[in-house]
């Protein structure tokens, strides 16, 4: 990084991050703090107001802000793709917001890269399986937004799956405190602390009801700042299923979730998984019917046989 491209980043460090040390400094742009030393200098004298405090380090003075940035084609046009995408896919409240910042964003563009960006802009497309979502979905996502940087505990009915135990279908009340929100494979999913488990869970917002918020508020814990890989059962149960080879390449376009490897052999495509439940994967292997053979474990082709003689006799 050259000087004058280090000067620019050691402004938007501090206008990010608030205050950093001398030692910080440089070791975020792998220098030493003497060069740091001079680059603060550097900044004053050109008119940056940095203010420096002994012991505690460098500063912007309050209210002071870079002027607007230049944007490439690439960058102009990912920020308004990106735009495009959010106001799909978020609720009335931050589509608005996408739509207002990708407007701002294209006025300050000069006129040959608007009309570059804006056609680019035209002809690549993002579309999404729930665009704008529900109107439920979409009044959850702001309660629980709300929830979350208000530090609130939550309250709803959590419909679950499956019991372990009994196979099913149970329906519990849960209070929760909220700590982040995660759109996986266009599913909104809550991670939260639950008070009925006493643990970390995560919740499907299509299977929470009657959400409210709670008058309790929580600390957040500290480790949330750097989370760990998400802790979950270990997938213990290895399952092996055969395709036919004539379906690999459709298998291949809509993969499991547990699905670890596949291998192409004389008889088909070797399909390996990995589960905590069988009947993790049981609708998903029913839905391909006869082109479908388990080859381990003898307890889930007994399972997937007897599912199958169910659906049969519901059939009669």
């Amino acid at each position: 990084m050259n000087r004058t491209d280090r000067l620019l980043a050691i402004v938007l460090e501090l206008q990010g991050k608030g205050r950093q040390r001398a030692e910080d400094l440089a070791k975020t742009f792998e220098t030493s703090k003497r060069t740091i030393y001079r680059d603060i200098q550097a900044l004053c004298e050109s008119g940056v107001p940095v203010v420096s405090i002994p012991g505690l380090g460098y500063s912007l003075m309050e209210g002071y802000f870079l002027p607007p940035l230049s944007f490439s084609t690439s960058e102009a046009t990912m920020l308004l793709l990106g735009s495009d995408l959010m106001a799909q896919y978020f609720d009335a409240q931050y589509r608005e917001a996408a739509l207002a910042a990708a407007r701002k964003i294209s006025s300050v563009l000069p006129q040959e890269l608007r009309a570059e960006v804006g056609y680019l802009q035209d002809n690549i497309i993002f579309v999404t399986s729930n665009a704008h979502g529900s109107l439920e979905e979409q009044g959850k996502l702001q309660l629980l937004r709300r929830a979350i940087l208000d530090r609130r505990r939550v309250s709803f009915t959590y419909h679950q799956r499956t019991n372990p135990e009994s196979g099913q279908n149970v329906v519990t009340p849960r209070q929760a405190d909220p700590y982040r929100l995660v759109s996986l494979y266009g599913i909104w999913n809550l991670i939260a602390y639950c008070h009925l488990r006493q643990d970390r869970r995560h919740f499907r917002l299509d299977r929470m009801e009657e959400l409210q918020l709670c008058p309790n508020t929580f600390e957040r814990p500290a480790e949330l700042a750097n989370p760990p890989a998400p802790s979950e059962a270990p997938r213990s149960i290895v399952v092996r299923v055969l395709f036919p080879a004539e379906i690999a390449r459709w298998l291949r376009e809509t993969p499991n979730y547990y699905m670890t490897s596949s291998e192409e052999t004389a008889e088909g495509l070797l399909v390996t998984l990995h589960v905590r439940h069988e009947r993790d994967i049981l609708q998903w292997l029913l839905s391909w019917g006869r082109q479908v053979r388990v080859l381990e474990p003898a307890s889930l082709r007994q399972r997937l046989a007897e599912e199958a003689r169910a659906m049969l006799r519901n059939a009669e």
